[in-house]
């Protein structure tokens, strides 16, 4: 199981899919051991976690971290916590100075095959609306923001919805005070029960 595991890791490294499609070339940034016990699904690698190598790399990993009550070391425990974007590369910038959406080739095909060698996860943060639409489906709410609300609805399954992280949602989270009240406190007791599970 685990050369097949990383066989799959390496395959999943050199992947080329996208390539004519990467301003930066192909860098797929995932990190994951087969016993970890949380996922994290967030959206694609920015610049500095395509340089690194490195996923939440950049500002948006210490507001992650900040909302976790995580330091970097626990953070970076493979064995306990996995990271996989939906896409797994730097998708590069769109029109509007932001960065474009995930490649939608990546997630059907990577996160299937990568899903079935990580028997042991109890807790998957969905980390913006790109993980959202795709794990929840029809099941979301109309909006991000409500389906960041409804977040108790889906912890019977597994899945834990959040804002993306980014320093442009920071006006976002101030208009939303029941954010840091009553979700963070609850993500915390959520991972901290996952990542300890015996």
């Amino acid at each position: 199981m685990a050369g097949r595991f990383d066989a799959l890791l390496t395959e999943v490294r050199g992947c080329m899919l996208c390539a004519p499609h990467l301003p930066l070339g192909p860098r797929p940034v995932v990190r994951m051991q087969r016993s970890a016990r949380l996922l994290i699904i967030g959206q694609a690698p920015g610049t500095k976690v395509h340089e690194t190598g490195i996923p939440w790399n950049d500002r948006s990993g210490d507001v992650l971290r900040g909302w976790l009550d995580m330091t970097r070391e626990t953070f970076y425990d493979d064995s306990r916590i996995a990271i996989m974007p939906m896409g797994l590369c730097y998708p590069g910038r769109d029109a509007k100075g932001g960065d474009k959406p995930p490649r939608p080739e990546c997630a059907p095909h990577w996160h299937p095959r990568l899903l079935a060698q990580l028997p042991d996860i109890r807790l998957t943060l969905l980390v913006g609306q790109y993980a959202q639409a795709h794990y929840l489906g029809t099941h979301r709410q109309k909006t991000m923001t409500e389906t960041v609300r409804q977040f108790r609805s889906y912890l019977a399954d597994g899945f834990l919805p959040l804002p993306h992280p980014s320093w442009r949602n920071i006006g976002w989270q101030k208009r939303q005070p029941w954010f840091a009240a009553e979700v963070v406190p609850a993500l915390r007791v959520a991972v901290n029960a996952a990542v300890r599970a015996g």
